[in-house]
Order: C-alpha cells, then sequence, then structure tokens
C-alpha cells in the first residue's frame, strides 16, 4: 500500500511468524502515480494542485522487504503563494516482522525541515516493540505492544480481502512524526472489483490483468487526538499481488486523487519459505 502503508498479516495480539508472511507473496514493482486536486474547501485548502508519487516495493519474506517513496506535491494555496513538498522514505521490514528500519526527509520549497532516522525490534513474545531513533533527536522507548508494521499491514488487509471481511482495525507503526508515536487504523474493503481497472497502465500490465483486486479504505488515527477524527483516508484498489491501483488521499479540508501512469515489475528471487 501506498504512503505508510502500501503500502502496506497477523492480527495485533498474535505473535509473528514468517509462515504467516509468506502466505502471501507480494510482487516487487516500481508505480508511478500522477497527483491531481479532488475537492478542496476552506480559505486554508489548496486552489489547484499537482504531483506526483514514484513508489519502489521488492523483497520477499525470506529475505524481507524494501519500499523506497518519493512524494512531490505542488499546492496553489487560496491565500497565499505556491508551495512544494517533498518526502523522500526508505524502510526496510524483516520478513518475520521483527524488525523495522526507517529514513525519511521532508524538503518544503527546496528546504530541510525534517529528518528521520530510526529503528525498531519487536521482543521475542512477538507483541513489545522498542524504538531508537537517532534523528531527529537520540531516543529510546518501549511502545505500547500489539503494533504491526507496514507490510504486516498490507498482508493483513488483503487476507481479509480474501475472506471477504469488511474491516480490518489495528495498530500500525511506521516510523512516521518523527518516529515517536503508534497510529490506530481502520481500513474497510469493498467487494472484489467486477469490472476491468480503469487506469490503462493497469489494465494493459501482465502482471495485474486479470488479478483480483478490491476496493480499500484505510483511516488513519491519532490516539491523543481530542476529536477523533481521522488524520488522513487513504483510499486505493488493493490487487492480490500487493500493488496499489487508482489513489485518493484524504486530508480533510482537500483530496489528492492520484492515477498510475506507469508501471513495471522489478526482478525478485524466489522464497521458499
Amino acid at each position: 500500500m501506498i504512503v505508510r502503508l502500501l503500502a502496506h498479516g497477523l492480527l495485533a495480539g498474535v505473535c509473528f511468524t514468517g509462515t504467516a508472511y509468506a502466505a502471501s507473496p507480494l510482487i516487487a514493482h516500481r508505480a508511478v502515480y500522477d497527483l491531481s486536486l479532488g475537492k478542496s474547501q476552506g480559505s486554508s485548502a489548496p486552489s489547484q494542485a499537482r504531483g506526483r508519487i514514484v513508489y519502489e516495493f521488492s523483497g520477499s519474506a525470506c529475505d524481507g522487504y524494501v519500499t523506497n517513496f518519493r512524494q512531490i506535491t505542488e499546492l496553489q494555496m487560496s491565500e497565499g503563494g505556491t508551495r512544494v513538498s517533498d518526502l523522500r522514505s526508505s524502510t526496510f521490514e524483516e520478513g518475520d516482522g521483527s524488525a523495522f528500519r526507517f529514513k525519511s526527509d521532508t524538503y518544503i520549497d527546496g528546504k530541510l525541515i525534517e529528518s528521520t532516522d530510526g529503528k525498531a525490534q519487536r521482543a521475542p513474545d512477538g507483541q513489545a516493540v522498542s524504538i531508537d531513533i537517532a534523528k531527529p533527536a537520540p531516543r529510546k522507548a518501549d511502545l505500547s505492544p500489539g503494533a504491526v508494521f507496514p507490510t504486516a499491514q498490507m498482508l493483513m488487509v488483503l487476507e481479509a480481502a480474501r475472506k471477504g471481511e469488511p474491516t480490518v482495525e489495528t495498530p500500525i507503526y511506521d516510523g512516521s512524526d518523527t518516529g515517536q508515536k503508534i497510529l490506530d487504523t481502520m481500513s474497510v474493503v469493498g467487494n472484489r472489483a467486477a469490472t476491468p481497472p480503469g487506469e490503462q497502465v493497469a489494465a494493459d500490465s501482465d502482471a495485474l490483468r486479470d488479478v483480483a483486486r478490491w476496493p480499500v479504505s484505510v483511516s488513519y488515527f491519532d490516539p491523543t487526538k481530542a476529536d477523533g477524527s481521522p488524520n488522513y483516508v487513504l483510499g486505493f484498489d488493493l490487487y492480490d499481488n500487493g500493488v496499489s491501483g487508482k489513489l485518493r488521499i484524504d486530508y480533510g479540508s482537500y483530496t489528492l486523487n492520484g492515477v498510475m501512469s506507469k508501471f513495471e515489475t522489478l526482478p525478485q528471487k524466489p522464497c521458499e519459505r
């Protein structure tokens, strides 16, 4: 699953095993999504927007999973000038869910405003998670148990889709927000799509043609937020091999729509686990 997901199993409260991770093979791929403005309301929302996401996923349950992500967004604000944001993120997740490493840099108008670098380790009991942050400031902490890492979340949603289960709830740790928070997530899975994908790139790709897919919406919540509203909601078509189709990112006052404009599979070693 894209954007922290994608981006990206087992139910919280269940121990993680390599077998569970290997139960759902995910294809190594690179996808490009062109972004445009959807809805926009309020004086703080942009009047125009455009951008691009480049998402690369590789690895396996045997070797671990690597993601490289970049999102560049240009917003023309209703009150004010143009703002260009550039998020660059790289992560590695062990194939058995035992560890997670992350690094991200955020630029606004070409200026680096935030850099995060750290790792998370799961305890032998499969539940507790400890973090070791190098940037933006050194910090070590133990987080509340039960959180999954991004690829585990993706596998969890795929498993629910195959079984026809409409919702998945789980906390997730993905290194966002300077690597110090666990977010709660609620995923809503629709019925398996009965029509060909609307995107020409997806429809023409051998790796995606005739592959099962489901509409998915994932809401991300900060458990400390008083009003209980989501920080953002990510909608996408989830293919059975882990690829995300057309995107919809809802930030509340505005949404960004993403259409897959390029797609290619990447070399991938087989995993016998």
